[in-house]
């Protein structure tokens, strides 16, 4: 069914009860491939209950990522699951996200693009507790065959490289069980589980997540780059390029560009360094 872009962006914002623990946060780093060494100090930070802090990205699955649930289930949007794909996501962290908590997540379709073949979706989400703002993550999401409704064609522009060679590289090797392990945290799409669905959606076997591969990589920076400090990092923003699959290794390529920013890239290296996540930026204090 053709998505009512004027009834969608006119719809007011939903709100849900949202919560998460140690287990769900432990549960988030380990599907990263965080715990090794098992007994490395600086993994025990994101693996060990006593030690427990939370990476930033996190907020794309507390509360099961609910999110970009609710705003596929707006007003005005129904869309057909098999033809979304998920183009790019950002977070905004206000202060550092608790090891456990309840909040009210808010979600809107915050605005709609139309790319002749596709639609893409803007799907703001508005994260506070009784403390106060907590997070604010974006999504953007291409809706195939849902173009051609009269809209705007939105941003199209993509960062360029710095003419350097990078200030940090770190490969990062993806588990052949990694995929099992990150869906638990609420992504049960049976592309990243199923080879019979893999091979029917185009794909030769099960992919990763690209929100698994958007963690893994803003691990790499926090712990090669900022000390392992998670608390540093104010925002994290990302296109997905690209797929990667289990087995394979995430090259994460990290370039300074100023005393607050880096700009980053993560490539799939056994497949000739093809392309996983591009125009990706962290800023941190």
């Amino acid at each position: 069914m053709p998505i009512d872009a004027a009834k969608a962006l006119a719809a007011g914002p939903r709100s849900t009860e949202i919560s998460w623990n140690h287990k769900d946060v432990q549960l988030y780093h380990l599907g990263l491939g965080a715990g090794v060494p098992a007994t490395d100090p600086a993994e025990l930070r994101y693996t060990l209950e006593s030690k427990l802090h939370v990476l930033p990205s996190f907020a794309t699955v507390a509360g099961a990522g609910m999110g970009v649930v609710g705003g596929l289930s707006a007003p005005g949007i129904e869309v057909d699951l098999a033809a979304v794909l998920h183009g790019t996501q950002s977070v905004v962290t206000h202060r550092p996200i608790p090891v456990g908590g309840r909040a009210t997540s808010t979600s809107r379709v915050a605005d709609l693009y139309d790319k002749g073949k596709a639609a893409v979706l803007v799907l703001r989400t508005d994260v506070t507790d009784e403390e106060g703002p907590l997070w604010t993550s974006q999504a953007q999401l291409f809706v195939r065959g849902e173009g051609g409704f009269g809209g705007k064609r939105g941003p199209s522009a993509r960062m360029e490289l710095p003419e350097r060679d990078p200030d940090h590289v770190a490969d990062r090797p993806i588990r052949e069980e990694q995929a099992l392990l990150y869906r638990l945290s609420g992504d049960w799409n049976p592309l990243h589980a199923d080879p019979d669905f893999a091979r029917l959606a185009g794909f030769e076997r099960p992919i990763l997540h690209g929100l698994c591969s958007y963690g893994m990589a803003l691990k790499a920076v926090v712990d090669q780059v900022l000390g392992g400090d998670v608390t540093r990092v104010s925002s994290y923003a990302v296109r997905f390029a690209g797929v990667v699959h289990p087995g394979e290794t995430l090259r994460v390529r990290v370039w300074r560009l100023d005393e607050a920013r880096l700009q980053l890239t993560a490539t799939a290296l056994e497949r000739d360094d093809a392309a996983v996540l591009g125009d990706a930026v962290v800023t941190h204090t």
